[in-house]
């Protein structure tokens, strides 16, 4: 007992020091952890990402973006911890080695933070893009919020590696391109919902014809159910015909008296 004692006054004060560092950071991460969880709960995190791939993903290995980001914050506060115990040890390679990590784990942290909340925004975009343009009945219209899926994602990698030293400005001449090319694919592949689209104004701007009139677009007559800003429901016979504004304009209407 007495060796061990001796041996332990034998430990310089900054080890101690250093060790009740390391525990005190391993305290706080878990305290850090827990009150992050709970807030981020009663804001209602948990509702507004569910249904989200990131967050079905999370479940799939039984856990939760919640818990994910909790735990970052964990490790984030425990490695600070890490950081300082080696600092006050004093080894002349310890502080060079804890000065690098020390200016990239920050970093790396907020990267990690962003991509996560990227993957989650990026979903919820796509939904609701896929919402608004549920009721449009036109070819590829589901390319569109993939397309904003994907431009969010996109937008959230570049902002990472920005934040962990990596050089972006390759990156944003390609982000530039890619956005180009969206425009230029979006011109040539959705060029009849566009000429819907800008006749659907015309015709919400002036109202030629309103729900209830009886119309002839071209060789149908019928009454005219649902209009909205690309397609006209136009019942005939018992049947709804769906036509794309511009093909109204197209074919000539006259509203029947």
């Amino acid at each position: 007992m007495q060796t061990a004692v001796e041996l332990l006054e034998t430990v310089p004060t900054r080890v101690w020091l250093a060790l009740g560092v390391v525990v005190l950071g391993i305290v706080l991460g878990y305290l850090t952890s827990l009150l992050l969880q709970r807030l981020l709960t009663r804001l209602g995190v948990p509702d507004t990402i569910e249904g989200t791939s990131f967050e079905r993903m999370a479940r799939d290995f039984g856990t939760s973006t919640i818990v994910i980001v909790s735990r970052l914050a964990r490790y984030f506060v425990i490695g600070l911890g890490v950081l300082v115990a080696l600092s006050l040890v004093g080894l002349n390679y310890v502080d060079q080695f804890g000065s690098a990590v020390a200016a990239f784990f920050p970093q790396l942290f907020v990267a990690a933070l962003i991509l996560i909340v990227g993957l989650v925004v990026a979903d919820k975009v796509e939904l609701f893009v896929a919402e608004l343009l549920r009721g449009v009945k036109l070819e590829r219209i589901d390319v569109i919020p993939l397309g904003a899926k994907y431009s969010v994602l996109f937008l959230a990698a570049l902002i990472a590696l920005s934040q962990v030293g990596v050089a972006t400005g390759a990156l944003v001449v390609l982000l530039a391109a890619y956005f180009f090319a969206l425009i230029v694919l979006t011109v040539v592949a959705f060029k009849q919902m566009l000429a819907s689209g800008a006749a659907g104004i015309y015709l919400l701007l002036n109202q030629p014809y309103a729900i209830g009139d009886e119309v002839r677009v071209g060789e149908t007559q019928g009454i005219v159910s649902e209009m909205d800003l690309f397609v006209t429901h136009i019942e005939s016979d018992g049947e709804e015909l769906i036509l794309p504004n511009d093909k109204v304009f197209e074919r000539g209407f006259a509203r029947i008296r």
